[in-house]
């Protein structure tokens, strides 16, 4: 089977690198063009073209998905995890098998590009991987298989991501059998249960101390890595890098003032 990936943060990287481990390597690998990272702005490959220079996969950085349409057409399947771009419908259908897609939620619950934040954000207890099959509409496909796991009461982002990582690429590698040789019935998805979650926005880190407690800990919890939450105080941005739900309370252990080290902190909330 001559597949592409479709893919460019760490978690894409980690989803090949568990794809490598059952020998299910790519033949060809696209994601985004190298950027500059950081204050100093050094331009970054991204990890996924990492992986294929260290893997020797080939690989396309296009600007613009157009540029690809003579080069994949002899390609049985695509595989798409994070790429980072609206796939156009002449690409979704290019490949023989489609195009299938990791999506780290209980579709339809969370699409968009952060169901990993949304199902922390409002308290959900559960939530898991779906393998879709892409359409032209925003995480809408039929379903070929999802698992379940449990969110801990304390879990953070990257804790839940990376398990989620895990869980995604061996459902995948599970599935791909059967769904090759058409022995998969596809499940339409419920779209009257639709929920979303949009990509998130630095601002989306100001939180209220004064607010509820619950809503303000899982908010701390959800953007953890980023964008951080965070307060204002004395006109500065006061970033909190630890806190804890405590006897009812949000409680604040530490934080970083905008330029300054970070300090411990007990807030009176």
């Amino acid at each position: 089977m001559k597949f592409v990936f479709f893919g460019t943060p760490e978690i894409a990287a980690e989803t090949l690198k568990l794809l490598k481990q059952n020998n299910y390597l790519p033949s060809l690998i696209v994601t985004a063009p190298d950027k500059p990272v950081g204050r100093k702005q050094i331009i970054t490959p991204p990890p996924v073209k990492v992986f294929a220079e260290k893997n020797n996969i080939p690989f396309f950085q296009p600007e613009k998905l157009k540029e690809l349409e003579d080069k994949l057409k002899d390609y049985d399947l695509f595989i798409v995890v994070a790429y980072g771009k609206i796939f156009p419908e002449w690409l979704i259908n290019l490949a023989k098998f489609g195009t299938l897609n990791i999506h780290y939620s209980l579709l339809p619950k969370y699409r968009g590009a952060a169901p990993v934040q949304g199902a922390i954000l409002n308290g959900e207890k559960e939530t898991g991987v779906t393998i879709q099959k892409m359409v032209f509409e925003l995480d809408a496909g039929p379903i070929l298989a999802q698992e379940k796991t449990e969110i801990e009461p304390d879990e953070k982002t990257p804790k839940l991501l990376n398990k989620l990582v895990v869980i995604g690429a061996n459902l995948l590698i599970k599935t791909l059998p059967d769904y090759l040789a058409g022995k998969i019935e596809l499940k339409e998805q419920d779209h009257t249960k639709t929920t979303f979650s949009p990509k998130i926005q630095k601002e989306d880190g100001l939180i209220d101390l004064s607010g509820d407690p619950k809503k303000n800990y899982n908010k701390f919890r959800a953007y953890y890595d980023w964008p951080r939450v965070y307060f204002i105080k004395d006109e500065k941005r006061i970033i909190i890098t630890d806190a804890e739900l405590k006897d009812g309370k949000f409680v604040v252990k530490k934080i970083i003032p905008e330029g300054e080290k970070e300090q411990s902190f007990i807030s009176k909330t």
